[in-house]
């Protein structure tokens, strides 16, 4: 999916995506729960930026992705975590966590609500007793605007980067139009990507989470102001 811009990705997402914050809100929700809590999976870890800030802040984390592109960028960052390239729906893993957290909508890749159970319990296996799963949804029915158009320019190592993006909504999936101008040196070209992400309603997520065997509760604002879920196992 990120083909074109793994690259590029933190360069981007640096001009608006503030991490540091983000990582203080979960080491803060982490210590409510259990100041105890010190081994993490980043599940859809992407390049590695909030498990490099987590093992700052004194966790231990290990990641999963399914780009190789990002599994790479993110084992340079954090290279005392163990970063896998892996399907986060169906994988299998030696080790279980204190938390298993699932961050920046990324579950919404998997755009069906059968496919997020299936995640889901794949995150509830990989937890210890007394463990919890936290999982930041993509944005709910009613919310996104299909006539909106958002430009970003960001330079990275001598490249400057305008990514275009538009939203185009079909049923409960919602998919992004990204179009890259990237210019270097060597001149100017063109590069696109379609991401399609699953547009669920609240109501039918926690379900999703009872079914998968995890008791939820939902926080409507969470690190960036798309919710967060916080599940424990249920009994």
């Amino acid at each position: 999916m990120f083909d074109e811009s793994a690259q590029f990705y933190d360069a981007i997402y640096a001009t608006f995506k503030d991490y540091p914050a983000e990582v203080a809100k979960v080491a803060q929700l982490l210590r409510g729960i259990d100041p105890k809590f010190k081994t993490l999976l980043d599940v859809a870890c992407g390049t590695g930026e909030h498990a490099r800030l987590l093992a700052q802040a004194g966790y231990r984390v290990d990641g999963l992705d399914l780009d190789a592109s990002f599994i790479r960028i993110a084992r340079g960052k954090h290279q005392a975590g163990r970063f896998i390239e892996a399907d986060m729906s169906e994988f299998d893993l030696p080790h279980r966590y204190d938390v298993v957290m699932c961050l920046f909508s990324s579950i919404g890749y998997l755009r069906t609500l059968d496919q997020v159970e299936r995640a889901l319990r794949c995150f509830r296996k990989h937890v210890r007793p007394g463990g919890v799963v936290i999982v930041e949804p993509w944005f709910e029915p009613g919310v996104l605007d299909p006539n909106r158009t958002d430009r970003i320019t960001a330079e990275t190592n001598g490249v400057r980067i305008t990514r275009t993006s538009r939203m185009e909504l079909e049923g409960n999936l919602s998919r992004l139009h990204f179009e890259y101008e990237i210019t270097d040196s060597a001149g100017t070209r063109i590069a696109r990507e379609v991401h399609e992400l699953g547009v669920f309603p609240r109501s039918d997520l926690l379900n999703t989470f009872r079914a998968a065997g995890l008791d939820p509760d939902f926080d409507p604002m969470g690190l960036s102001g798309r919710g967060l879920y916080v599940a424990t196992v249920a009994s």
